[in-house]
C-alpha cells in the first residue's frame, strides 16, 4: 500500500469491502462525507450509506436504533462531534444499551489545523475513556488502519476510532501483524521506555534515532489501543528501562499519559514524563505550528527523556 495514500481513502476503501462481504454494516455521516472520505459510498450502497446532516446526537441515535435490529453501523463525522456533541448518546443509546456502533472521528487533536479550537478535541480520550465497554483505538498509518477495520467490525460492541485524515508517514509494512488489543514494539531499548499513539509515533520514532545517536536506548511501543490498554507489554517493558515518556494529541489530562499512568502506580512504578498539550485548548494553526507550540516535536521527546536520565 502506498505510504502517501490519504487515511480517509483507506477508510473508504475498506468499508467499501466490508459493505461488500456483510450486508449488515451500514455507514452514515454527519454531513461530512466528502471531509472523511465517506461519499462515493452512497452511490454503490444508496441503501445502506446515509447522510444525517449536521445532527449527530440524531446519528448517534440511529446508529443505537439500526444496531438494535442487527446492523453493524459505523458513524463518521469530525472528533469533537464525534465525542464531546454526542457523549450522552453514546453513554446511554451505546454503551449502556450495549450496541455495535462503530465510531469513526476524524482530525483528532491538532489536526484540526486551521478549523481551530472549536474544532479541536484534545480532550476526547478522556471523556470517553470513563464510559464502560468503550474500546479507543487510534490508527498510525494506512497499513495499520486497513488490517484494523475487519477486526473493529468483527469484535461486537461500541469502538471509538481516532482517524488522522490525511497521508501519514508509513510505520508497518504489508506483512504486519495487527492484533486489535496488543500494542506494537517498533524498537527494542533498556534505558527508557517511550509510549506513543497516533501522530505522535512517527515523532517517537525520529526520537529515537536522535538518542541512539547518544547512545541512549530507547524502547518505542506504538499504544494504538488506549483502552483496553495493554498492561503486559507496558509492565514488561519498563522492568527493563525503569523510566516511562508517553507521547500523544491529546490533553496530557486524561489520555494516555493517563491510561499509562494508572498501569504503573498499581503495577511497577517508575518515573514518568509526559509529551501532549497541557490542560490548553487548541487554536488556529498548521500542524507543525501546533507541535511546536505545544513541545510536541521529536526534540521535545528527546528534551524530556533527557531530563528523566539526569535523574539517576
Amino acid at each position: 500500500m502506498s505510504e502517501n495514500i490519504e487515511m480517509r481513502k483507506v477508510l473508504c476503501i475498506e468499508l467499501q469491502k466490508l459493505m461488500e462481504i456483510d450486508e449488515r454494516v451500514v455507514v452514515i455521516d454527519g454531513d461530512l462525507g466528502t471531509a472523511m472520505g465517506t461519499s462515493s459510498l452512497k452511490e454503490k450502497f444508496p441503501d445502506r450509506a446515509f447522510n444525517a446532516g449536521i445532527a449527530e446526537q440524531n446519528m448517534a441515535a440511529m446508529a443505537a436504533g439500526m444496531s438494535a435490529y442487527g446492523f453493524i453501523p459505523f458513524i463518521c463525522t469530525f472528533t469533537a462531534f464525534a465525542s464531546r456533541r454526542i457523549c450522552d448518546q453514546i453513554c446511554v443509546s451505546i454503551a449502556y444499551a450495549k450496541r455495535n456502533v462503530k465510531i469513526i472521528a476524524g482530525d483528532p487533536g491538532i489536526a484540526a489545523q486551521l478549523n481551530g479550537g472549536t474544532h479541536m478535541s484534545l480532550d476526547d480520550i478522556g471523556i470517553l475513556r470513563s464510559i464502560p465497554d468503550m474500546i479507543i483505538f487510534e490508527a498510525v498509518d494506512a497499513i495499520q488502519l486497513s488490517k484494523a477495520l475487519p477486526q473493529i467490525s468483527n469484535h461486537y460492541g461500541p469502538v471509538y476510532l481516532r482517524l488522522f485524515r490525511k497521508a501519514s508517514p508509513k510505520i508497518f509494512d504489508d506483512n504486519y501483524k495487527f492484533d486489535l488489543f496488543k500494542a506494537d514494539i517498533l524498537k527494542e531499548g533498556k534505558d527508557v521506555s517511550i509510549f506513543a499513539s497516533g501522530i505522535m509515533v512517527y515523532e517517537a520514532l525520529k526520537a529515537y534515532e536522535t538518542l541512539k545517536a547518544q547512545g541512549i536506548e530507547a524502547e518505542i511501543i506504538n499504544i494504538h489501543t488506549i483502552k483496553p490498554i495493554d498492561k503486559e507489554t507496558i509492565i514488561s517493558s519498563v522492568k527493563k528501562t525503569g523510566y516511562a515518556v508517553t507521547c500523544e494529541n491529546h490533553n496530557v489530562i486524561g489520555g494516555l499519559k493517563s491510561a499509562v499512568a494508572e498501569v504503573l502506580i498499581e503495577e511497577y512504578p517508575v518515573p514518568l514524563r509526559s509529551i501532549g498539550t497541557k490542560d490548553h485548548h487548541g487554536e488556529v494553526g498548521t500542524i507543525d505550528f501546533l507541535k511546536e507550540k505545544f513541545h510536541m516535536k521529536d526534540s521535545d521527546i528527546v528534551n524530556e527523556v533527557y531530563s528523566l536520565l539526569s535523574k539517576k
